[in-house]
């Protein structure tokens, strides 16, 4: 049979703290009152207005925790038999501020938890010092113009709040398609273009999408890590093509061709090397792509920053119907905006759209909106101008420093584009180790040789974007006096 006290004399709601919201300590202290067993299933509670009389509190806050607590589940109220506890309201919660229990012994069940750690590990921003990768330029974006059109957009009283879709912004799509039309050579329109939050994101979108546990990924070697954690990841079985000072070699090595599905490739400036694809190795994995009905996605990461001539033109522009193309503006504009893009055959666009939606959505309506029209009033090629210029000097005092300090058997990679120089070190050495040793020293340098699938070089990136030219002059002198002490 039920019973009824009053909850007042209970040891956990006495002496309330009128300094502090009194909703909160007695929400919190009737939800641990039931939840600890002090408060029975059926018992009664007093009304509202006896409560708050005998707390000394206004019954319009007793009211709203009854209400939360009724919500919750713990409470229930039925006209003519007042306020009660639930039957089988749950019991023996630890209280939040008692902190957290032991790792469940079950974890090690959790096959994916060790996996899905190392890739934050991998993801995380490095420290803000000399040589971090791949930091931009700051001071640059958001510039006036970028500054103005924000404004004017949020202030706009049709500013969009609801849902935008998966594809998304048509103005953005329909800006993009044109940028990368008369920049890029890319043959597309709107409607082949999908927005998503970074090339990351289009790169496991286009895997989940083209492939499957029964396919091959054909692979760069050494490759961009955020690719290979990916298809490792989706289970994608994959395959090295070794990259020369031609890029990648679309000879497939042992494997063959029909069993693979996808290459991935970043031809205008292969990561982490630097070199282009050259056009006879592009022709290749196109007549592949074409004969064996077979998939070619290209990450354009970083093309508008050549140094040497003119960017070279996209690979989708020789075969537009079996390429699948990912740009991004977190180099050239500021990784923060999380904001890229799927260039696709439109059969392949719904699907695409619909890979990125199960991640989250929507990019953010509002920054589509301004870039759409930073790209569609030309601010956006005027701002590659400058910073391809600022970046060329940033590059140029870099060099020129070591190649004044870089001890003997340090070598640079022949690159002319791109936010980041690699250095070969000397096979003896293990980059790993020595790039621990320089944070030590405050320099930051991303070791290269985990990056390989078969035979590895030891290699250090590093990056220049983000830093002055004196400061990057004195970082270089530091950097070679402690590769010194490494060889």
């Amino acid at each position: 049979m039920s019973h009824s006290h009053d909850p007042a004399t209970l040891p956990s709601l006495r002496d309330l703290d009128r300094a502090k919201p009194l909703e909160r300590q007695l929400l919190a202290r009737l939800r641990g009152a039931i939840e600890q067993g002090a408060l029975v299933a059926g018992e009664r509670l007093p009304s509202s207005r006896a409560l708050a009389s005998s707390l000394g509190v206004a019954r319009n806050t007793v009211i709203k925790v009854f209400d939360q607590l009724i919500a919750e589940g713990y409470l229930e109220s039925r006209v003519g038999s007042g306020t009660r506890v639930v039957g089988g309201a749950i019991t023996g919660r630890v209280d939040a501020a008692v902190g957290v229990a032991e790792t469940p012994a079950d974890l090690k069940d959790l096959t994916a938890i060790d996996r899905l750690a190392a890739v934050v590990d991998a993801l995380n921003p490095p420290p803000s010092v000399p040589f971090a990768i791949p930091q931009p330029a700051t001071g640059v974006v958001p510039d006036r113009h970028w500054v103005r059109i924000g404004n004017r957009i949020r202030a706009a009283a049709s500013t969009p709040s609801s849902y935008g879709s998966p594809f998304g912004e048509p103005l953005l799509r329909e800006a993009i398609a044109g940028y990368v039309r008369h920049s890029r050579g890319v043959k597309c329109d709107a409607d082949n273009v999908v927005i998503t939050a970074g090339a990351q994101q289009g790169i496991y979108a286009a895997c989940r999408v083209l492939l499957s546990a029964e396919r091959t990924a054909l692979v760069e070697d050494p490759a961009y890590p955020g690719l290979t954690t990916v298809l490792d990841d989706l289970g994608i079985p994959t395959t090295r093509a070794r990259v020369d000072e031609q890029g990648m070699c679309p000879d497939f090595g042992t494997v063959d061709r029909d069993a693979v599905r996808v290459a991935f490739v970043t031809p205008s400036h292969q990561y982490p090397l630097g070199m282009p694809l050259s056009m006879a190795r592009r022709q290749a994995l196109v007549a592949w792509a074409q004969a064996k009905g077979g998939w070619i996605v290209e990450d354009d990461y970083d093309s508008e920053l050549r140094y040497a001539g003119h960017p070279f033109p996209a690979m989708q522009g020789l075969c537009p119907e079996r390429v699948v193309y990912l740009g991004t503006f977190s180099k050239v504009v500021f990784p923060a905006m999380r904001l890229g893009y799927i260039i696709a055959p439109k059969a392949l666009t719904k699907a695409l759209a619909g890979a990125r939606a199960l991640m989250d959505r929507h990019s953010p309506t509002i920054d589509q909106l301004i870039l759409a029209e930073y790209l569609r009033k030309g601010y956006f090629e005027a701002h590659v101008r400058r910073t391809r210029v600022l970046y060329s000097e940033r590059r140029d005092a870099l060099l020129d420093a070591l190649r004044r300090g870089l001890p003997a058997g340090f070598e640079i990679q022949p690159s002319d584009q791109g936010m980041h120089v690699l250095i070969w070190l000397p096979p003896h050495l293990v980059d790993s180790e020595v790039s621990r040793n320089l944070m030590l020293n405050g320099l930051y340098a991303r070791p290269i040789s985990a990056m390989y699938g078969t035979d590895s070089r030891p290699g250090l990136m590093l990056g220049f974007g983000a830093f002055p030219m004196h400061v990057l002059r004195e970082s270089a002198k530091s950097l070679c006096k402690e590769l010194g002490r490494n060889g």
